[in-house]
């Protein structure tokens, strides 16, 4: 856990979130500030700053992540969906805790 992340402390409950789903690898909440009518973040517990630290010694969080996003997209019935993670403040990465946004709940147009 790193102090200074915000999303360790919501991982850890030191700042409150609207939980969808927890287990000993992944976390998953409702974004703040939503783009999109569904907008869920999903984080690994342990903490990566960014895609650019996956490994193979860590890759299995980005698979479970996947995985939790698959069946929790088919539980929720949320339609078609996309997924999404920032790399470097260049790349519009504001929170320096690997994550992944699933999208969802209206049209999503093309991507650049």
């Amino acid at each position: 856990m790193n102090r200074d992340c915000v999303f360790c402390k919501i991982v850890s409950g030191e700042i409150p979130s609207k939980k969808i789903y927890e287990d000993d690898t992944v976390y998953v909440f409702e974004d703040i500030n939503p783009v999109t009518p569904i907008h869920w973040l999903f984080v690994p517990k342990k903490h990566l700053s960014g895609a650019g630290e996956i490994t193979s010694e860590n890759s299995d969080a980005v698979a479970k992540i996947f995985e939790t996003a698959a069946s929790l997209a088919n539980e929720h019935a949320v339609g078609d969906y996309r997924i999404v993670t920032n790399c470097g403040k260049g790349a519009g990465q504001t929170v320096f805790h690997l994550h992944f946004h699933l999208l969802a709940g209206r049209q999503l147009g093309e991507m650049v």
